[in-house]
């Protein structure tokens, strides 16, 4: 909506963008005033100027590097107080080094501004050329008044925000003042007459890597360490640390007596006593808030974590100990056993349903990188997961292909295994075992023996089931199913049931799946009965949920019939009761 001055129009109550605008060379500033009831601002503290670019309420905050030829105010509406009643938006032209102190006076028409120099022609706004102030509701106008002035004033009030009923009105206005000081002192502000109003000539510049807070070498001043927080520099410094023995690494202090020739003569790089101890004061909180961000539940619903379990993430911390000036092996060393248990725990109870998705072995990835974890025990945790997920990709139909070789298949057949095999036949007179090959393609599951074969369709076949180091096979074929032995069975029925669910269209015995999944409360009841240990040996390491009564044999998930056994107490069982 186009304004002209004195006219007011409702504006939407969220965060608005108020954007002046215009065509010539001057440097013209947006400020904003919040005011109560009685049109005055509460304190100095309700002006937003360059030195003061954000309302402690969060209203209002002025762009200090806006786009060129223009000035920028963004004004949240939700975030003002009931006790304020509106918000005065004012430009001004810098046209000289500072703030005029006690001008208050409105000049007359035509009058020129006094005590001005040159750098904006010397005209105020009489000189600047198509002024325009636009308020944006996201990225769409709601707003546009042309701003008319034949004034040379240094500095105006444009418009205003204006509660009316409960909503927002805006008002276009095109009050004039003899400076900004003058202007805004009639709002109540005080500002000191010696205060300089001059913005900075560039932006002091980012360091090498903005993105990551550190301490870098202060621009303004070399000798000093300044904070950069990933956005900004703050004003936190440091004087910069003396590389060598005979001061402190952390603080930079000299060491004192014989303490200190003694270091220098061994290059010791020990702490000085002082930030030694506040060292492990700061690292006993630091720690309890790692291991809660340890225990954070992952992507998976089934990873079970304490109430309150973290407030926080890795980066923070590396953050928070680079602020500290602490090295990270000095804090990551004691959580090493600590981060190692845990991921034992969350291993075991990610491959009790035999279920591994890609985001369980990232969150693994994510805790061994950030503390350096690369013992044997985390490699074969690791090793353990990239089978899993291997397996799980095998049973959601992405099956390998391999050549067919000497095999008479029909044109749209693909061999998915060709493995050797033992085909296990009871007999009357005990089991009888052929050699042969195991061969697993789309159509079909084929044994070839030499004095044997079997070929069964995935139409008839029922289930495949890994027990005890074999495949046991169920099917409605006249011989019934098939007993198999190999090098890998887990691995081989994995592959023949992706084939006969792509086969069977995903219709895979309803509901078997899901009586192989152990819940997270079920998990959990069982891991802190047995302790977190295997209950045959007391190992801590390659633990598994293991069914007491196998599935196969009728057994329930449930924790009277789950117990947590290592992985050579579990194969030493097998599928026996």
């Amino acid at each position: 909506m186009k304004l002209t001055k004195g006219e007011r129009t409702t504006v939407p109550t969220s965060l608005l963008t108020v954007v002046l605008s215009w065509r010539s060379s001057h440097a013209v500033r947006a400020q904003a005033v919040l005011v109560a009831e009685h049109g005055r601002a509460r304190s100095d503290r309700d002006f937003v100027w360059f030195d003061a670019p954000r309302h402690v309420s969060q209203a209002v905050t002025l762009d200090r590097e806006p786009a060129a030829g223009t000035a920028r105010l963004s004004v949240s509406l939700p975030r003002t107080g009931p006790d304020i009643a509106g918000i005065i938006v004012i430009g001004s032209v810098d046209e000289g080094p500072a703030i005029e102190p006690e001008d208050t006076a409105r000049p007359s028409p035509g009058a020129a501004a006094p005590g001005r120099g040159s750098a904006g022609s010397g005209r105020g706004f009489a000189g600047v050329d198509g002024l325009t102030l636009t308020v944006f509701d996201h990225d769409s106008p709601v707003v546009s008044y042309p701003v008319a002035v034949a004034d040379a004033a240094a500095a105006l009030v444009l418009g205003e925000f204006a509660r009316a009923e409960g909503r927002w009105e805006f008002r276009s206005l095109a009050d004039a003042g003899v400076s900004l000081a003058g202007l805004v002192r009639e709002f109540g502000v005080r500002i000191d007459p010696a205060h300089t109003f001059r913005a900075e000539p560039r932006r002091t510049p980012p360091p090498p890597d903005p993105e990551r807070a550190d301490w870098h070498p202060d621009p303004r001043d070399p000798a000093r360490l300044r904070w950069w927080d990933g956005t900004t520099w703050t004003a936190s410094t440091r004087p910069v640390v003396v590389r060598d023995a005979r001061h402190c690494p952390r603080c930079g202090a000299p060491r004192k007596g014989l303490l200190g020739a003694a270091a220098g003569l061994l290059g010791s790089a020990s702490l000085c006593r002082e930030c030694a101890t506040e060292t492990a004061e700061y690292l006993r909180g630091w720690r309890q808030r790692a291991e809660r961000v340890l225990r954070v539940p992952g992507p998976r619903e089934d990873r079970v974590a304490p109430a309150g379990a973290a407030d926080g993430d890795w980066e923070a911390l590396w953050t928070e100990l680079r602020f500290q000036r602490i090295e990270r092996a000095v804090a990551v060393d004691p959580l090493r056993p600590v981060a190692g248990a845990h991921l034992e725990r969350v291993v075991a109870f990610t491959l009790a349903d035999g279920v591994v998705e890609q985001s369980d072995l990232d969150s693994f990835e994510d805790i061994a990188g950030e503390l350096s974890l690369s013992d044997p025990r985390i490699e074969e945790l690791r090793r353990r997961l990239h089978r899993g997920r291997l397996l799980t990709r095998l049973r959601s139909g992405e099956l390998p292909h391999q050549p067919a070789t000497g095999l008479h298949l029909d044109p749209d057949e693909r061999v998915h295994l060709n493995l050797p095999a033992v085909h296990v036949r009871q007999l009357a007179r005990g089991p009888k075992r052929t050699e042969g090959r195991l061969i697993v393609s789309n159509r079909k599951l084929r044994f070839t023996g030499p004095d044997t074969g079997i070929e069964m369709p995935w139409a008839r076949v029922v289930s495949v089931t890994p027990a005890a180091g074999r495949i046991e096979i169920s099917a409605t074929s006249a011989r019934g199913g098939a007993i198999l032995e190999l090098a890998d069975p887990d691995y081989a029925a994995a592959a023949m049931e992706g084939a006969l669910r792509v086969a069977k269209r995903l219709a895979l015995t309803p509901g078997r799946r899901d009586t192989r999944s152990v819940p997270p409360d079920v998990k959990a009841v069982v891991w802190q009965r047995d302790g977190g240990r295997c209950v045959e040996c007391g190992d801590t390491h390659y633990l598994e949920f293991d069914h007491i009564i196998p599935i196969s044999r009728g057994g329930a998930t449930s924790p009277a019939n789950l117990q947590i056994l290592c992985r050579a107490c579990n194969r030493t069982k097998g599928a026996h009761i």
